[in-house]
């Protein structure tokens, strides 16, 4: 998962910020219903797989959120 975050960070900083909020909001829609992440998920399942629940994970959708509200907020209208 963590790995999947610093992709939509990587695409807003490539001013590719559409493709990074749906990524990121795909990512967002995988969250239990608690709000917990796991450290990865089955792609072809969405079944959550490694460490539960996993800090990281939880970090990324943080800092990635962060930078495309940035992003959002410097682009030219």
């Amino acid at each position: 998962m963590l790995c999947s975050y610093w992709l939509v960070d990587n695409l807003t900083a490539q001013a590719r910020t559409d493709e990074a909020e749906d990524l990121y909001a795909a990512l967002c829609s995988r969250v239990s219903p608690l709000g917990l992440m796991s450290e990865q998920i089955n792609a072809s399942t969405g079944e959550f797989m490694g460490n539960f629940p996993q800090a990281f994970s939880h970090i990324g959708i943080i800092a990635s959120g962060v930078n495309l509200a940035r992003a959002r907020e410097t682009e030219p209208s």
